[in-house]
């Protein structure tokens, strides 16, 4: 019997199909409000808390004591979440292929699913109720059991956290969440670096890089990570493994 017991997934790029569309979305409110950023910047970025993003671009581009900083953040990421929540509204959600079965493997091995994702919990909830994954969900976002009928038995959004991606808070929250003491009997799956510094921050068993999401192994491979994987049921035989 394998002797992980929880396993996090990122959601875009790793759970949730993402051609691109997310970063799309970031130039789009960019070009906006008239800054120059390009789609490389953005992408080194891809699974930073949302705002993050938008602080970060405007502080190199004025400087945080600049007297409009915050109002220009503020335009940027308002641009962005109206965007971002028509386009999953509109063209809505699907998994990868092979997510599902991955799901229903660590079902019968009783590992639970937390679902970790840089998207605020709006964006979250219309992505889950698209996917029809909110379900089993309670108001704190948690389905402890563990049967066949839940899809995951946890979704943890940046808002839910007082630092996001690369800290390590969402996969601590899952942990505490589901009542996973030892950081040793989990393992993380994401298609970014922040997603595999984050698992790093949270000193976790094992850290996989999706190489079929947001980033090609080129841009990964500099970063802490134990396999990298080209489809999601490659996961499954990893954690037999493990």
């Amino acid at each position: 019997m394998s002797k992980v017991k929880l396993a996090i997934f990122d959601m875009a790029g790793t759970t949730v199909q993402d051609h691109n569309e997310v970063e799309k979305c970031f130039l789009d409110a960019i070009k906006a409000t008239n800054i120059e950023v390009s789609s490389e910047k953005i992408n080194s970025m891809m699974g930073w808390s949302k705002i993050l993003v938008f602080e970060t671009i405007w502080k190199e581009a004025i400087g945080i004591d600049h007297p409009s900083y915050r109002d220009q953040v503020n335009k940027s990421y308002q641009l962005f979440c109206h965007t971002l929540e028509n386009h999953y509204k509109t063209i809505g959600a699907k998994p990868y292929e092979g997510v599902l079965e991955v799901f229903e493997f660590c079902r019968q091995q009783d590992i639970k699913i937390a679902l970790t994702t840089g998207f605020y919990r709006i964006v979250t909830d219309i992505i889950l109720q698209q996917l029809g994954w909110e379900k089993d969900l309670d108001q704190n976002y948690l389905c402890a059991k563990n049967t066949n009928a839940n899809i995951i038995n946890c979704s943890i959004s940046s808002s839910d956290v007082e630092h996001g991606r690369p800290a390590p808070d969402m996969i601590k929250l899952a942990m505490q969440k589901l009542h996973i003491a030892d950081s040793k009997s989990v393992i993380n799956l994401g298609d970014t670096p922040s997603d595999l510094l984050s698992a790093q921050h949270a000193h976790v068993y094992y850290s996989v890089g999706s190489l079929y999401g947001t980033h090609k192994e080129s841009e990964l491979t500099a970063y802490p990570h134990d396999q990298f994987i080209k489809e999601p049921k490659a996961y499954i035989d990893i954690i037999k493994h493990l």
